[in-house]
């Protein structure tokens, strides 16, 4: 494998940006801290990247320690790749971007992908200081959220594994309002912006804000 290039600066940011700094890879791991992704499933929601890039910057996040790739038993029988401890400390990074970022988001352009789990991140910050499975409800998808989780994964689509501590139907809008911190999340629950379901203590709190 080809010696990773380098900004040859002894400075952590340098040495993070060697090992994260290239394009996509940032973008695979937001990907991955759904929890394992096959590479096909990767290539789905990473739409604009090629097949060659892809496997390149697996390969790359491989041998920096940030992410593992490993075989599924039967039946499934398929390779995986999944973060690594060190892989899943980027959350932080990733959300703090995200917030850096929002005041690009602006309104959807003709030639934006748009996948459901891309709200995640953002509405994990909304949640911040909470702790519970969310199930989010839009007319692009369901997914869910581990508000409050320590590992991977923090993040998942499709509805809850079980019953979750809260239901939250909204769209497309209110959630880009909410990434944009146009709208706190309370006031978007008291406005009637996102209808808030359930019995756990995550929902009553949420309802009562």
């Amino acid at each position: 494998m080809p010696p990773r290039r380098s900004y040859d600066q002894y400075c952590p940011a340098a040495r993070a940006l060697d090992a994260v700094g290239d394009r996509w890879t940032l973008l695979i791991v937001r990907e991955l801290l759904a929890g394992p992704r096959r590479y096909t499933d990767l290539h789905a929601d990473l739409p604009g990247v090629s097949t060659d890039v892809l496997a390149s910057r697996l390969k790359d996040m491989e041998r920096d320690g940030i992410a593992t790739r490993r075989r599924l038993p039967p039946p499934g029988a398929a390779y995986v790749y999944e973060l690594t401890p060190r892989g899943t400390a980027l959350l932080p990074v990733l959300q703090a971007l995200g917030a850096w970022g929002q005041a690009e988001l602006g309104e959807p352009r003709p030639t934006d992908a748009v996948r459901a789990h891309w709200f995640a991140l953002p509405l994990l910050r909304a949640l911040d200081g909470r702790t519970g499975l969310v199930e989010v409800r839009l007319e692009e998808g369901d997914f869910h959220l581990y508000a409050g989780a320590a590992d991977t994964p923090v993040y998942g689509d499709g509805p809850a594994p079980g019953e979750p501590d809260a239901r939250l139907s909204t769209d497309t809008a209110t959630v880009s309002a909410l990434a944009q911190g146009e709208l706190g999340l309370e006031d978007a629950v008291r406005a009637g912006r996102v209808e808030v379901s359930g019995e756990g203590a995550l929902a009553k709190e949420l309802r009562d804000a």
